[in-house]
């Protein structure tokens, strides 16, 4: 049996577990809280957007606002979201086997945004060719990310998406697909009296312009949105590994106090033993 000082101590450091997960496990709750009403607002701000787009696009094509004299790369990017570091569960080994069954070297040029992606990308020893680290602030520049994606063919992303406090999903999508699914749906018949076009508004310094704009608008919207719901994912993931690690933490610290006191309890037995045996020699031998 162990020492009780021993065991003392080991109670000791799985509470002091217990402190720290129960400390991430409240901050992953409020920064759940704050994600998830930029969702709700950057969802609100992407529909009007688009009600605005659908009135003057020319098609129903999405261009991401290009040019007819760009070249692009005939290959497919991929784009992985992952989180900033550990502590996040188990979501981003979901992604990143998610990713491996779609994968081709030879097809596929890799973007990481997220330093624990290219952790885990390292130890599926897959290279990637563009890196971004995952944003903390309110405020997501994305335009980098456009710029490269702009020069691709095809692009695909592979995000997480939240469901639920204890439910997220990992899904990848074409990102032609998401926002040509949006122009499918566009009915314009759905608007309304105030419909936008080039007789009821001046488009300086024409129509076209003004639909490129825009679609750069709504594919900044539409990555910032993967990026937001992303990151409420791994909040949520994080509140759920460390609520399981906090209750396992109290379990194991419930049960080092109870092998705590048996050893103390032995220990004491074990004393008195001793003594009563040294008592009954010098009896003993006082008896002689």
């Amino acid at each position: 049996m162990r020492r009780p000082l021993e065991i003392k101590a080991e109670e000791a450091s799985v509470r002091s577990v217990v402190s720290l997960t129960s400390a991430l496990e409240t901050l992953s709750s409020m920064q759940i809280a704050k994600t998830k009403n930029k969702v709700l607002i950057s969802n609100q701000f992407f529909d009007e957007v688009w009600n605005i787009y659908k009135q003057i696009r020319v098609d129903v094509m999405f261009n991401y606002g290009r040019t007819i004299d760009d070249k692009l790369i005939n290959k497919e990017l991929l784009i992985l979201i992952t989180a900033k570091g550990g502590l996040s569960g188990d979501i981003d080994n979901r992604l990143i086997r998610k990713f491996m069954e779609h994968y081709d070297e030879s097809k596929n040029d890799v973007l990481v945004i997220g330093h624990h992606g290219t952790l885990k990308l390292k130890q599926a020893h897959v290279d990637y060719m563009y890196y971004f680290d995952l944003p903390e602030h309110d405020y997501i520049n994305v335009d980098p990310l456009m710029d490269i994606t702009r020069k691709y063919a095809k692009s695909r992303i592979f995000y997480q998406n939240y469901i639920s406090l204890s439910q997220q999903e990992i899904k990848d999508v074409d990102l032609s697909d998401v926002v040509s699914s949006k122009g499918r749906v566009a009915d314009l018949s759905t608007l309304g009296a105030n419909m936008v076009t080039e007789k009821t508004y001046i488009f300086e310094p024409n129509s076209y312009a003004v639909a490129a704009y825009l679609e750069n608008s709504i594919l900044r919207l539409t990555i910032s949105q993967f990026i937001y719901d992303s990151r409420l994912a791994q909040v949520a993931s994080r509140f759920k590994a460390m609520s399981a690690a906090k209750e396992r933490s109290i379990t194991n610290a419930a049960e080092l106090h109870t092998e705590y006191n048996r050893a103390k309890r032995s220990q004491v037995d074990t004393r008195l033993k001793e003594s009563m045996a040294g008592l009954k020699k010098l009896r003993a031998g006082g008896s002689k």
